[in-house]
């Protein structure tokens, strides 16, 4: 276990220096996405301890922010490289990687160990209902862009712009619900380990290992597209499926531990706040980015995606009604996510 920890130490060079060094696109890609498995493990650790002293709910929206903060460099970059398209597939990827494949991964591999485990249904309504929102945002855009006559490309920046306006605020608003007004609503009735180190250690480890997951992300961007030149695969592929994979490592890691621990309420705010952050949050500060580089993206997905995000949320919306779960369940998403995956390799 000790070694895993010290593989930041290794891996992390190793592909930088791969990088500047030039090596064929694929070895540099290889190399970083191994370099970012055990710094999502990290982070992993670094949120539990957070988590013991202020609640799994702060603890999982700090792990779900600057998890997400990869997403965000990622984006920011390929918005200003003119990558519109990759950007916008790359953002309903991570929605629907983070509500299929992660939550996936966590309810099966927490189920396995515990055979049924629970969860605060109020806290896992309250992240539906805000996915159920952010679906809204997206399928109205879509819906205006198929149907609008003229195809006035002005009126649906405008409209993207109202529309992320809105979706920024009710999530603002959801993190005053959740952290000040409501905040016992979501703590778990379960006793708490104290926490091994310090708030100063576990705060720094946090914050330099999401950056450097970030920095690594950069450099995969870099050698994607000969990468997949290489593989053969497509763009949209790349962005809705490999992008997200990769950018989402830390999620990965920290809410499967965390189900693995029988800690859901954890595991389900780290998966399920992530993919509600992206959707009201990282989603429309890209739209305020790319204003900003003179290059606007607009909110208008196309059909497929906003079916498949629809598809992820009314999913697991029927498996949190109940509060618990188990590993046929996280089965179950993880089926769901295949299916989808293989829709998008031939689409």
């Amino acid at each position: 276990m000790r070694i895993f920890h010290l593989a930041p130490a290794l891996l992390v060079p190793l592909a930088v220096v791969l990088d500047i060094a030039h090596a064929p696109p694929a070895l540099v890609f290889l190399a970083s996405a191994v370099a970012i498995v055990p710094l999502a493990s990290l982070m992993g650790l670094a949120t539990e301890e957070l988590a013991a002293r202020t609640g799994p709910t702060f603890g999982g929206l700090m792990n779900a922010t600057l998890g997400n903060a990869a997403e965000l460099i990622i984006g920011i970059f390929a918005l200003k490289a003119g990558l519109i398209e990759l950007v916008k597939a790359s953002l309903t990827g991570s929605i629907i990687g983070n509500l299929l494949l992660i939550l996936g991964l966590s309810l099966f591999v927490g189920g396995l160990r515990h055979q049924t485990q629970s969860f605060s249904r109020q806290a896992a309504g309250m992240n539906v209902a805000l996915l159920a929102l952010a679906t809204v945002g997206l399928v109205v855009p879509a819906l205006f862009d198929f149907t609008h006559p003229a195809g006035d490309a002005v009126a649906l920046e405008r409209l993207s712009v109202f529309v992320a306006v809105m979706l920024m605020a009710v999530y603002l608003l959801s993190l005053l619900f959740s952290l000040k007004t409501h905040s016992e609503m979501f703590r778990p009735k379960v006793e708490h380990e104290p926490p091994k180190w310090s708030m100063q250690r576990a705060v720094v480890s946090l914050v330099v290992a999401t950056a450097l997951v970030a920095w690594l992300s950069e450099i995969l961007v870099g050698a994607t597209e000969e990468t997949i030149a290489t593989l053969g695969v497509s763009e949209f592929f790349l962005g809705i499926i490999i992008i997200p994979l990769v950018g989402n490592a830390a999620e990965h890691g920290a809410a499967v531990m965390m189900a693995a621990k029988n800690k859901m309420d954890l595991s389900f705010a780290v998966a399920v706040g992530s993919s509600t952050q992206v959707a009201l949050f990282v989603a429309p500060l890209l739209v305020f980015v790319s204003l900003l580089f003179g290059n606007p993206m607009d909110l208008a997905f196309t059909a497929f995606e906003v079916a498949a995000v629809a598809l992820g949320v009314g999913v697991v919306t029927v498996i949190s009604l109940d509060g618990e779960s188990n590993w046929l369940e996280g089965a179950q998403l993880l089926a769901v996510y295949g299916i989808l995956a293989a829709a998008f390799f031939f689409f």
